[in-house]
């Protein structure tokens, strides 16, 4: 994945990947996740999940989803916007 110098000053509006212009597809990388499921087995031996939970206690990043280019600094601006 390529690095790209951050720009000056926060976003306004959409984000777009500096270095390719993408303003659609971006991928949120989280390390170091923990996820616990419960799980309630069915009379026929199956399973269904009743209730999901994640942890991230790693780093967290943004990639530009066109290119690869890291756009991490961006991620605040993502979490701001997710309604």
């Amino acid at each position: 994945m390529k690095k790209v110098q951050m720009p000056s000053g926060r976003p306004l509006g959409r984000i777009v990947c500096p270095h390719c212009g993408n303003d659609r597809e971006f991928i949120e990388v989280a390390r170091n996740v923990v996820v616990t499921t419960k799980y309630v087995q069915n009379n026929d031996g199956s399973f269904t999940p009743v209730e999901d939970d994640s942890e991230v206690t790693g780093k967290v990043e943004l990639y530009c989803g066109e290119c690869d280019a890291d756009v991490s600094f961006f991620h605040d601006h993502l979490t701001e916007m997710l309604f």
